[in-house]
């Protein structure tokens, strides 16, 4: 009984001490943190704390604020904040680069540059589109947030398997592309 009652009692300064570093903001900066990149492709991160082998790399505000307030993660499952980088700006141009590198792989977001089609069928829109990666073709569920108003003229698609589209000028495509997506808007 006493050893259950250890148990517990661990348990809970431990349980007490992680929620208190998760609590903590940690700015990571030029001076505290270092990346690079390994062998394998990888971004590692040196404090003076610690190392890590491989870290994860999170926009906190992906769609307006995409070089601010990017968290570095540790890479397992439990993705455990380390830190939070301000600005990119405030790195190191090389370290900047293969940040950005980074989240453009995390992110992948084709602009969509041309409606060539979207045809509604059975609750679903099949898109035939050109975009800054070549033609594309993908499917859309009907419902409404399929497409998302991120300003008065940016949209967000959204396919079937989660990837995104943007089209950054609903007002820059044609009036017969425009009228393509009455469906959503």
């Amino acid at each position: 009984m006493t050893d259950l009652l250890n148990l517990k009692e661990f348990d809970e300064e431990a349980l007490k001490k992680e929620s208190e570093e998760l609590l903590e903001m940690r700015l990571l900066t030029r001076e505290n943190a270092s990346f690079s990149r390994t062998a394998g492709g990888f971004v590692s991160l040196k404090t003076p704390e610690k190392e890590y082998d491989r870290v994860g790399i999170y926009l906190t505000f992906p769609m307006t604020n995409p070089e601010e307030y990017i968290s570095i993660r540790e890479s397992d499952e439990k993705a455990k904040e380390i830190g939070m980088i301000e600005n990119l700006n405030q790195l190191e141009q090389e370290q900047q680069d293969m940040l950005r590198e980074q989240i453009r792989l995390r992110y992948f977001m084709p602009v969509i540059t041309k409606i060539l089609d979207v045809k509604d069928e059975y609750g679903h829109a099949y898109w035939h589109v050109m975009t800054n990666f070549g033609i594309c073709r993908f499917t859309t569920q009907m419902s409404g947030d399929a497409v998302i108003s991120l300003s008065d003229s940016r949209l967000l698609v959204t396919d079937i398997d989660s990837n995104r589209y943007e089209i950054p000028d609903f007002y820059a495509l044609s009036v017969t592309e425009r009228k393509k997506l009455d469906l959503f808007i």
